[in-house]
């Protein structure tokens, strides 16, 4: 099994790297900074400007890719009415373009050909209302639609998708929001933040043949927040 995990470098997308590789993987990474995930191949990219570069290392070092993981992401936080067209364009570009350009490379040159691939879309979970982050939520909910549609589409290549709703995990990423963590722990009912490792074993699982009758859905790791 090969595999592709954007923003692998910290997070979420390391552990994922890491529990890949663990699987049994080669796993390849990409991101914006040098990364010392222990994986087979890291490719410091941006992927709103080198989906196709990205993409043609992998396949030069690995013949194919079996696993998309859709990890990178990013937004800033403001009031509704605050969100310019400028910044609403930006956080869709890296949530939205960006990682359908990836996917759509990673599709036509490796997956349908292929015949077969499972492709994920991380993100926090659009289902919830998220003051601050009207651009972000829309961005989120964009994807989990476009896991439906590709799970019916693909299906015939033998590709599977599916979306990964994100409650609060703590990561550094979480942390630079300011926001007080104890207090956020204190919303969820299982009465703690989630880890970067238990969203990783189930990435694992679901990329494994005892997941292959699971496309199209949306799987939810929040602790129970989205049912409160």
């Amino acid at each position: 099994m090969e595999a592709l995990v954007t923003g692998g470098g910290t997070g979420i997308g390391r552990a994922t790297a890491i529990a890949l590789k663990h699987a049994g993987a080669r796993v390849a990474i990409c991101g914006r900074r040098e990364m010392d995930t222990p994986v087979d191949l890291a490719i410091t990219a941006d992927i709103r400007e080198d989906a196709e570069r990205v993409v043609d290392e992998v396949l030069d070092a690995f013949g194919r890719i079996d696993v998309l993981v859709n990890n990178a992401g990013g937004q800033f936080t403001a009031p509704a009415e605050e969100i310019s067209l400028k910044g609403w364009r930006a956080v869709h570009r890296l949530n939205v373009d960006a990682t359908w350009e990836l996917t759509r490379e990673v599709a036509t040159r490796s997956m349908i050909p292929g015949k077969g691939g499972v492709i994920f879309f991380n993100g926090f979970s659009p289902r919830r209302g998220l003051p601050g982050y009207a651009h972000a939520s829309a961005a989120r909910a964009a994807l989990e639609s476009l896991t439906r549609t590709l799970a019916v589409e693909w299906a015939e290549h033998g590709i599977r998708t599916i979306f990964l709703a994100l409650g609060s995990i703590h990561t550094v990423g979480l942390e630079s929001y300011g926001d007080d963590l104890e207090e956020m722990a204190a919303e969820v009912p299982l009465g703690r933040l989630g880890t970067p490792e238990e969203v990783a074993a189930v990435t694992a699982f679901l990329a494994s043949p005892a997941a292959g009758y699971i496309t199209g859905a949306t799987i939810t790791i929040d602790g129970g927040l989205e049912a409160t």
